[in-house]
């Protein structure tokens, strides 16, 4: 065979035209399966998140039984199913129908990625009792060890870390603010974990965030809340339909 006869058997390549369709057939195909997926697994991740605030409800505000959600916005307070834009947060009450404690979400970027938690916060003592964490990516060992370390933990024991209001309830009295560990002096002062410092600050941050811009907005309304989980449910609703 003569190298003319072998270079005209080598078979020509497809246009570019029809590279190009091909591509764009396959990655329509991949978007379909990937939106497909999406809408399959969407109502499951929807539910197991759900039943991740939950725990973290009960977790944060210890006592309670059951838990009625709202938003608050600057002025009003309405259920969170009634389409209102505002603060989600979760009142939680006790077997008798009286006030607990609220719950409310709280983010800040770690070490690794975003840390999300769920706090606790007693009325009362206008303190936050405790946190959860609902979503982190933090080093195994380092960073995770906010979940574990009793001296940190120890920052929201009795009476839990100050989260009082100016007498003129815009804001905190004292911004929260999480310190080098062994230097804690103030009740608003979180003591960090050793070697973990940026996960600690991280922690500090999201809460001070988190409760500066709920808490002014939920004290008008913390006697609505209080009057019991029946009584409170119809009065609010029916303010909100009105």
């Amino acid at each position: 065979m003569t190298p003319q006869q072998q270079i005209q058997r080598v078979p020509a390549l497809p246009s570019s035209s029809r590279l190009i369709g091909t591509l764009g057939v396959i990655a329509m195909l991949s978007g379909f399966l990937v939106v497909l997926v999406y809408e399959y697994t969407r109502p499951f991740i929807l539910e197991n998140r759900r039943e991740a605030i939950e725990r973290a409800v009960f977790q944060v505000v210890p006592g309670a039984t059951d838990h009625r959600d709202f938003v608050v916005n600057n002025e009003e307070i309405f259920p969170a199913d009634s389409g209102r834009n505002g603060t989600l947060l979760y009142a939680a009450y006790n077997t008798a129908g009286e006030l607990e404690g609220i719950a409310a979400g709280a983010a800040a970027q770690g070490y690794a990625d975003t840390i999300q938690l769920l706090f606790g916060y007693e009325p009362d003592c206008e303190c936050i009792t405790g946190f959860s964490v609902l979503q982190m990516a933090e080093t195994p060992g380092l960073g995770d060890r906010i979940l574990t370390d009793e001296g940190f933990l120890s920052n929201f024991n009795d009476p839990g870390l100050d989260a009082r209001l100016e007498p003129n309830r815009k804001e905190l009295a004292n911004p929260i603010v999480t310190v080098k560990h062994g230097t804690k002096e103030q009740p608003w002062e979180i003591d960090a974990v050793s070697g973990a410092t940026v996960t600690s600050k991280a922690v500090g941050k999201a809460l001070n965030n988190a409760a500066q811009e709920l808490l002014p907005k939920l004290s008008p309304h913390l006697d609505e809340l209080r009057r019991g989980e029946e009584s409170q449910r119809h009065e609010i609703a029916g303010d909100a339909n009105g």
